[in-house]
Order: structure tokens, then sequence, then C-alpha cells
């Protein structure tokens, strides 16, 4: 069995500038490839899930959307952490595209993506780690057993989803995550 990482993307990989779908758009979160060697360094894969309602609601593609994975994915193996996959919920229970109307298990809170990893890898949730930026993030952790999760972010947090920690930056992550 693997322990993994699971990384949110908008906000945790990337800043969060609200649907991010071309690369001039996608300016990565200082300290997420120094976090990421770390992390790779204890012996965690690497696995992003991203709820991307921005198909559902037709600001651009899913091929759009795949389009700028593959990218993102080139950087990663370019700076010597490359990631296991990339999961994403296209779905939004309020789209304009009617494809992707749907309440779905794919889409955070629910844990369908982290539950999609499971079947396709023999992942140890109790031993793998989550780090957010929202609410959901935390919920669909909470809901499938990952021993650990981290909330990057100034939200308050609901008291019973018990984060790990709550930091400001990726960088306090480097002395948390070595404990």
């Amino acid at each position: 069995m693997i322990k993994v990482a699971f990384l949110d993307r908008d906000g945790v990989i990337n800043i969060d500038y609200g649907y991010v779908v071309m690369r001039e758009q996608f300016e990565f979160i200082d300290g997420v490839f120094t976090v990421c060697r770390l992390l790779r360094d204890l012996n965690y894969e690497l696995i992003v899930i991203t709820n991307q309602s921005g198909i559902a609601r037709g600001y651009y593609s899913e091929q759009d959307f795949l389009d700028l994975t593959a990218w993102m994915c080139q950087q990663f193996q370019s700076q010597g952490v490359p990631l296991l996959d990339v999961f994403y919920c296209p779905h939004h229970p309020e789209a304009t595209i009617s494809n992707y109307r749907q309440n779905c298990r794919c889409r955070k809170p629910s844990p369908g993506m982290i539950e999609q990893a499971c079947e396709k890898y023999s992942i140890d949730l109790e031993n793998s780690i989550l780090i957010g930026d929202k609410i959901s993030d935390m919920q669909a952790a909470k809901a499938v057993g990952i021993g650990k999760f981290y909330f990057l972010g100034k939200e308050d947090i609901e008291k019973q989803l018990a984060v790990s920690a709550r930091v400001d930056n990726l960088l306090q992550l480097k002395y948390l995550i070595t404990k």
C-alpha cells in the first residue's frame, strides 16, 4: 500500500483567481514545489483532486482543463516532483451545460475522487494526508478517514472537522508534516 498526499488544485497548487484555465492565469503558490519535494522525500505519492465546476458552467471545456492539467503535470515533473494522478469533478448541480448537471459523488465535499483514487491505487488512507483550502476539502478527507488533513487559509472551520492543522501558507507545512 502507498501513502498519498492529496492536493486540492486552486488555492493550494495555484493562486485561485476563479476558474483558472489558461497557462497565463496559472500562478504556482509559493512553496508548492518545496513542500511537494518534502512529501516525496517522506515517501508520499502526490495526487491532485479538484472540483472544476467551470466546465459545467460553460466557462471552459473539459479539453481546455485537460490541456492545462497536462502542462501543470509537466511543470511538476520538471521540478522533480511527478504527480501520480489527477482526479477532477466537472459536475455541478446547477450547471449551465445539462450533461454536467448532477449531484454526483465526485464533487467535494463528497469523497468520490478519493474513492476513485483508492479503486485505481492501493492507498493507505490512514497514513495519507490531504491539503486543501476549503471546508469541502476537509469534509471529503474526514468522510473517507484520511489520517491527517491540513487547512490552508483563513476561513472559519467547523470544530467537528478536527483538522490536523490550519496554516497561512504552504511553507508552514514543512514543520508539521515531518512530525
